[in-house]
């Protein structure tokens, strides 16, 4: 991949070769942007070409237009923004060429999570995050725990960057696997607790500290209380609270950390993304007998949600 502005590394090979932080930590940065846009809203970008408004093709050119028009119209708002990988691979290097493009569009001051859900053993794991960090550009990432620490060791290891593991999701599934039972752990000091609480545990200690957060749905709200009180010093970022009705209330009171160096910062280290619930006000704009303005719509419509997720004193 080739990208086509900007990016926080000279080349993809330089950073390989020199993995060190060229910029302030993630953390740092994600709290200077919350502090200036007052919101821990989180802009995510799905654009499932079914779900378009009228007007918009369902192509590669259709997507891409209107992930331009959501992110000019809400960006502003923001506190992040988080585009979903799948929508763009799913056409290929046309699809990666417009995520190329979007990715040089968002700001430098925004943070930029690519929600990949990557994780596999450590040596393809090292060209995930030469992909996603150097080719892409990518702040933060979405990984997946289940082949351990040392599968996405590469991706948690860069300290400007950031990985949020997931723990408690918010599809209704979930709990098929995330709610199994593990055993104690004398040696280790733990109790009997359900996998995503297991994971939240040893997340906690994985990396070289500061580069390690956890994917929490507002959709479990005593599992997001748990999981605070196990890793207080963890940095969520929490899917749910748009479309699958998660209470923005419980979020904001749960979510920030109250110990480690998220905790000092503004927002502390907390995410909340909304996609639906920013992009659906585009159809909506667009239903029988209604033709507004759509950049206006979206405005308005991530203007009201940066408003119900306030950076709280």
């Amino acid at each position: 991949m080739t990208v086509t502005g900007p990016r926080p590394d000279a080349t993809a090979a330089a950073a390989e070769s020199d993995p060190g932080p060229e910029r302030p930590a993630y953390l740092e940065r994600l709290a200077a942007r919350t502090a200036r846009a007052g919101t821990v809203l989180c802009l995510g970008i799905d654009p499932d070409p079914r779900a378009l408004p009228a007007g918009f093709s369902q192509d590669v050119s259709g997507i891409e237009s209107f992930a331009r028009l959501l992110l000019d119209a809400a960006a502003p708002h923001a506190a992040a923004v988080k585009p979903n990988l799948a929508f763009f691979e799913a056409f290929g290097s046309a699809g990666l060429g417009a995520l190329e493009r979007l990715r040089a569009r968002i700001p430098a001051d925004v943070p930029v999570v690519i929600d990949a859900k990557r994780g596999d053993i450590g040596t393809t794991a090292a060209r995930q995050a030469a992909a996603l960090f150097d080719s892409l550009g990518a702040d933060a990432v979405t990984v997946n725990p289940y082949l351990g620490e040392e599968a996405i060791a590469p991706l948690l290891e860069r300290l400007d960057r950031f990985a949020y593991v997931l723990c408690r999701t918010s599809n209704p599934g979930a709990a098929e696997l995330q709610g199994l039972a593990v055993v104690a752990d004398g040696a280790a000091g733990h109790p009997a607790e359900p996998l995503y609480a297991r994971v939240a545990r040893r997340a906690a200690a994985w990396g070289p500290g500061g580069t390690v957060g956890l994917v929490v749905g507002a959709t479990a709200p005593a599992e997001l209380e748990r999981i605070r009180a196990i890793a207080p010093g963890l940095a969520f970022l929490v899917p749910g609270v748009g479309a699958q009705g998660g209470d923005a209330a419980t979020v904001l009171r749960d979510g920030p950390a109250t110990a480690g160096p998220a905790a000092g910062r503004s927002g502390g280290g907390l995410l909340v993304n909304v996609s639906r619930g920013i992009a659906g006000s585009a159809s909506d704009a667009t239903g029988p007998g209604r033709q507004i303005d759509l950049e206006a719509s979206i405005d308005a419509a991530a203007r009201e949600w940066a408003a119900r997720l306030p950076v709280l004193p």
